[in-house]
């Protein structure tokens, strides 16, 4: 008997080669065509401590008009938990370097950073230069950056234990057009994939507004007439895992102005799993997944 996974994939969209399909070329990512602005990024972290207290570990980078940072918060409720922010281009506030002690729940917690020679493109989130990390009761958590390996080793005490972290989610936002460009990664063992999301329809001879979705550059969602289909889910296959892909539109052609934005979601699941993770009530803590959500709102 074939596994689950197997069974799946027959009917998921499989993303196995960076050919485009036969309609990619009206809806994969092209030089002439401007992405949306970034403008925040939020990633959830979840740390299990080796006395096995967890802890939830938010990292938001923002960029507008007037600021441009990272936000870090702890626990569930991030409105009541305190927050460390770090200004990168306030004249008056910035501390590109440094580390800062923080006491929550009965946690010692001491955040450790390097934003100096930080390298950013368009988005708020650096791609390079920089390493942001955290302890709990003197245990490394989450790491970020690509300087965290030569400059922890100089940072952290000998001796110092790391504790289990992982990635739950990651959240985006967008402001603009219709089209998203970005990158994830579902999974340790898997590749980073170039995600491109576009809809269009209207200034390319069709009477309605198309919805297409493109992973490395191959199209695997394509919705015609998404005033009438603005919501709904389609099930990918992607490095071996089951991925759901749900998108919901409908403030798009309804509730239209700047509180009206789109919602795409990837998230992960188990093989053996059959249902959608819209229908799950609970579910593991322990389980590592991970989902993307990109909220995007239409200014243009």
């Amino acid at each position: 008997m074939r596994d689950f996974a197997s069974c799946f994939s027959e009917y998921a969209v499989q993303v196995s080669d960076t050919s485009c399909s036969s309609y990619s070329s009206n809806s994969c990512l092209s030089p002439s065509l401007i992405p949306s602005i970034q403008n925040a990024i939020t990633c959830l972290y979840r740390t299990i401590l080796t006395s096995g207290k967890q802890i939830l570990i938010t990292f938001t980078w923002c960029k507008n008009n007037l600021s441009q940072g990272l936000n870090i918060s702890f626990g569930e409720d991030q409105s009541n938990g305190p927050a460390f922010k770090i200004n990168t281009n306030s004249r008056l506030f910035k501390k590109l370097k440094g580390s800062k002690l923080i006491h929550f729940q009965n946690h010692t917690i001491e955040v450790l950073w390097d934003l100096s020679a930080a390298r950013y493109e368009t988005g708020p989130e650096p791609v390079d230069g920089y390493y942001v990390f955290v302890t709990v009761d003197s245990e490394l958590g989450p790491i970020l950056g690509d300087l965290v390996r030569d400059y922890s080793m100089k940072k952290l005490k000998p001796g110092t234990r790391t504790a289990k972290f992982w990635l739950i989610s990651r959240q985006e936002h967008f402001s603009g057009n219709t089209l998203y460009s970005t990158k994830a990664q579902f999974c340790d063992t898997g590749i980073v994939h170039e995600i491109v999301i576009r809809c269009g329809g209207e200034n390319e001879g069709l009477k309605y507004p198309v919805l297409s979705v493109c992973i490395d550059k191959k199209t695997v969602i394509r919705v015609k007439r998404l005033q009438w289909n603005f919501r709904g889910n389609q099930t990918i296959f992607l490095d071996g895992l089951l991925i759901d892909l749900m998108w919901d539109v409908h403030d798009w052609f309804y509730n239209p102005g700047p509180t009206g934005y789109a919602v795409f979601m990837f998230r992960t699941r188990s093989g053996m799993d059959s249902r959608l993770w819209l229908e799950e009530k609970q579910r593991d803590q322990d389980k590592v997944e991970f989902s993307l959500m990109i909220c995007a709102c239409k200014n243009l």
